[in-house]
């Protein structure tokens, strides 16, 4: 496998997730199978521009595809969005020898990485980490697996409660721009009701399913509301909508917040990781650059990173009916 590149940098950027820790371990280990030199790069782009460089051998990530969150740390940088905070960085890469960049995160580290591959003709590669499972050309991301079985169990634990005291709970999960996370947990615990940002569902249909669920003997259910839900109000007002219109029920609201990017990655994650790691090395030692690596029908496949950023995967219409017939 000829190539030009000797040493390879990797860093996550963007929001973390679980299984990015893996995916470090996996391009470090591949490197190192390689014979490649390979150079972790901490806090990403900003730490790029600093210059806060570390050799890694295939000793060095002992023990941290079981971890959480990310060993290289993630952190915003304004600065690589100026032209002089990219040059920084050039200069900060040539003089530590590194001729490749393997960028673990989401649809904004890829539009730096494909910016700073466009001035500089740099080689990057793309491995998808993020929870929202929103990035075209893969049919999973890193971390979406763990966070959907977070989400579910802690789901089944509200529900020990609502059963209890004959509650009605939102359950708010992440999801600002997309309902993955919200719609595949709430088929997987049984909610009641799925609100998601692709269905303007409307509160009409919110209060006619609620009343159904009381006239069919429901003494407590559970409402998954995505953070982008386009229903036009937040949780906490819709709690404050259904206890006005619908007094019988006991309304709580739960937010899950930043628990859903936390805790040890699920094998599933793990292994993808693994997978994309491999995957990305040996892609940029046979001359390829400015691709995003993807899973589909359970094979890797490369997308450019151009078409990757263009915007984000749509849910599966058919889990959609589904929850609807399970919802009934």
């Amino acid at each position: 496998m000829a190539s030009k590149i000797k040493k390879i940098g990797v860093f996550t950027s963007g929001g973390d997730s679980p299984g990015m820790n893996a995916a470090i371990r996996s391009v470090v280990r591949t490197c190192a199978y390689l014979k490649i030199e390979c150079v972790g790069i901490y806090r990403g782009y900003q730490g790029m521009i600093e210059g806060d460089f570390k050799p890694m051998d295939a000793r060095s990530v002992n023990n941290i595809i079981n971890k959480g969150g990310t060993i290289l740390k993630s952190a915003r940088c304004e600065e690589f969005r100026t032209k002089e905070g990219r040059k920084e960085a050039h200069d900060q890469l040539v003089a530590e020898g590194i001729d490749a960049l393997v960028v673990i995160g989401g649809n904004g580290s890829f539009a730096g990485a494909l910016l700073f591959n466009e001035e500089y003709n740099f080689p990057v590669m793309g491995i998808p980490g993020t929870i929202d499972n929103d990035i075209l050309g893969s049919s999973f991301t890193i971390g979406f697996d763990t966070a959907i079985n977070t989400v579910v169990g802690v789901i089944d634990k509200i529900r020990d409660t609502a059963s209890s005291h004959n509650r009605l709970f939102f359950v708010e999960v992440m999801g600002r721009d997309v309902g993955h996370i919200a719609l595949n947990a709430g088929v997987g615990a049984g909610a009641e009701e799925i609100l998601i940002p692709e269905q303007n569902l409307g509160l009409e249909r919110l209060l006619d399913s609620l009343k159904r669920s009381k006239k069919s003997g429901k003494s407590s259910s559970i409402v998954i509301v995505a953070e982008g839900d386009r229903i036009g109000k937040n949780v906490f007002e819709l709690k404050e909508y259904v206890e006005e219109h619908l007094p019988i029920y006991d309304v709580r609201v739960s937010v899950l917040g930043h628990m859903q990017r936390g805790g040890n990655p699920t094998c599933f994650d793990r292994v993808l990781a693994s997978r994309m790691g491999v995957k990305a090395v040996e892609s940029l030692l046979e001359g390829k650059s400015n691709y995003m690596v993807g899973i589909r029908d359970n094979k890797l496949i490369l997308t450019p990173i151009s078409e990757a950023i263009k915007a984000h995967t749509e849910v599966d219409e058919e889990l959609i009916r589904v929850s609807d017939i399970m919802t009934t």
